[in-house]
């Protein structure tokens, strides 16, 4: 198997993934713990299908063909993992991300993460996982703002556990019905959207009450 091959069959998990337990059994869990530690771990590599692999996994999982309770236990590690590396690394470059010109970051992608973080703080951390790019920018706009450590390992597992779990176990229950398997991306920005509105909407209650003195009782 050649490089392009490979990257082929990372980026259409939901084609090869079949093939794959099948021909190597259990290292398919290696597989799939590099594809989430890539994508939350290194900046550079915001294209990994998350959201994707864990709901073709859980769907894998309902045929027998994936231990379910491995899955999630081995892909929660390498989320928080990922995340981890990814806050110092940001940590480490600091401030002077927003002022160079680094080939390899997105710096349009990493100020729009900024921008949602400066408004929502810890809550970005959780709710990003759900966003494909964000998820990935998010842990590092944590370390670069230098958020607390502990703090951030709070939101990046109670973040974790949510994504895998909740999409692997929705993958299981829904993932052999078409309609459903089609349209994963637009369901799960939907449930984003769903979880994000109300926050939105309880900071503008609050900034309007600041601007107009309205008092509740």
């Amino acid at each position: 198997m050649d490089f392009m091959q490979l990257l082929d069959m990372v980026m259409h998990v939901d084609k090869y993934l079949g093939t794959f337990i099948a021909e190597y059994g259990t290292l398919v869990y290696a597989v799939l713990f590099g594809i989430i530690f890539g994508e939350t771990g290194l900046i550079v590599l915001p294209f990994l299908p998350g959201d994707t692999l864990l709901f073709i996994a859980g769907a894998f999982s309902a045929e027998g063909q994936i231990n379910l309770l491995v899955l999630n236990v081995l892909l929660i590690i390498a989320a928080v993992a990922g995340n981890t590396v990814n806050y110092f690394v940001g940590r480490a470059i600091g401030q002077k991300v927003f002022t160079h010109n680094y080939r390899w970051l997105d710096q349009a992608a990493l100020k729009r993460t900024h921008a949602f973080y400066e408004k929502h703080g810890g809550k970005t951390i959780v709710l990003s996982r759900f966003v494909p790019i964000v998820r990935t920018f998010a842990p590092f706009v944590a370390g670069v703002s230098e958020m607390r450590f502990t703090t951030f390992q709070f939101y990046n597992i109670t973040g974790a556990v949510l994504w895998v779990g909740g999409l692997t176990v929705a993958g299981y229950f829904f993932g052999n019905i078409p309609v459903i398997r089609d349209h994963l991306s637009a369901i799960v920005l939907v449930g984003v959207g769903a979880a994000v509105v109300p926050v939105v909407l309880a900071g503008l209650w609050k900034f309007y009450k600041k601007i107009t003195g309205v008092k509740t009782v």
